[in-house]
């Protein structure tokens, strides 16, 4: 049985989660995780295959064991410790931004005096920031989540699969906005202007419920209670705490569609990323994992068919959504999905 170490110490929990989904319920591969305490408190399941690891612990940790293949989930930061591995080892990388790994030294370097300089010093003197460069070097492959971004480059990595495909009868249409409630990566004006064109229209007089899933503070959560106190015919959802894993699957599995009104521009370590060209959004592994169509906006481009653009009229898209049939299953079941990943990690190991 070949051996693949998975090493999460860094950010993406949801995605760690969403391999180890892909991957129970046997297989030819035995796979260790190595997750730092943040990241494993994220993780629903507990089991002896999860290891909590760290920075200064993790190389260690590896010649304990012969792997095959080591996947490192996020290297945002660490990037000595991930450089010595991809030097090491059989290592693959899932990238999250195409941009800042491209970006060069004297880049980076500038970057550090932009914005949170504190933080970027550590990065810089305790870190290796200057080594990000030669982790991507190093590694045998890079990987990619996005189908609709790989290149001869990047590889695609298939981990998000259709977990809920029941269509729930709603008394009133609901459109759920999964993420954060912040300005910076979502145009949640947007968001708010829409809902008071649609409360005060004479024309979409029937029930609707938005459904903000995701933390709000600041000035969001307070434009948020100020426009429920002026509403009448429409209802709003939203949290002032972080949402819980079971009140975020409950309200995806009640959406009648998801509204992702992406930002098309955002950055990473002060350097641009486009979603769509060179960042993906985690919105797409929502939607095929609850089986909901999502409408991005016009600008936002992507060759998958359940990625909807915006209509002039929104109200009347998001009804008509609500009763168009997608089968999800056709590409996206767990055992496509997994036969997929299984065959990738193979070759990952061959090659």
């Amino acid at each position: 049985m070949k051996k693949i170490a998975y090493i999460e110490i860094d950010t993406h929990a949801e995605i760690a989660q969403s391999f180890m989904d892909v991957m129970a319920g046997g297989s030819s591969f035995s796979v260790d995780y190595y997750f730092s305490k943040k990241i494993k408190d994220h993780i629903t399941e507990s089991s002896e295959t999860i290891h909590l690891s760290d920075s200064s612990m993790i190389l260690d940790q590896l010649t304990f064991k012969k792997y095959d293949l080591i996947i490192i989930g996020t290297a945002h930061r660490y990037f000595s410790t991930f450089s010595a591995i991809a030097e090491k080892y059989n290592t693959t990388v899932i990238i999250h931004n195409i941009n800042f790994i491209n970006a060069s030294n004297f880049s980076l370097f500038k970057s550090i005096f932009k914005k949170d300089i504190i933080y970027r010093l550590k990065l810089l003197w305790k870190e290796g920031l200057l080594d990000s460069s030669k982790i991507y070097q190093k590694a045998k492959s890079l990987l990619l989540l996005d189908e609709t971004l790989v290149s001869e480059r990047f590889t695609f990595l298939p981990i998000f699969y259709t977990k809920y495909s029941e269509k729930i009868q709603n008394k009133i249409l609901t459109v759920v906005i999964p993420g954060g409630v912040s300005q910076k990566r979502r145009d949640y004006n947007k968001i708010f202007s829409e809902i008071k064109k649609i409360e005060h229209s004479d024309i979409h007089k029937k029930p609707i419920e938005f459904v903000f899933l995701g933390k709000a503070d600041h000035a969001e959560l307070k434009q948020l209670a100020d426009i429920e106190r002026s509403l009448k015919h429409v209802t709003i959802t939203y949290f002032s705490e972080r949402v819980s894993h079971k009140d975020f699957e409950n309200w995806m599995r009640k959406a009648d569609v998801l509204w992702c009104p992406i930002r098309q521009e955002t950055e990473f370590f002060s350097q641009k990323e486009i979603y769509g060209k060179t960042k993906m959004t985690g919105n797409i592994g929502d939607a095929i994992k609850f089986g909901k169509l999502a409408v991005f906006p016009q600008n936002y481009q992507s060759s998958l068919d359940f990625i909807i653009p915006e209509q002039p009229d929104l109200i009347q898209q998001f009804d008509e959504l609500k009763d168009l049939k997608f089968d999800f299953q056709k590409n996206y079941s767990k055992k496509t999905v997994k036969q997929k990943l299984e065959n990738l990690l193979n070759n990952l190991i061959s090659t």
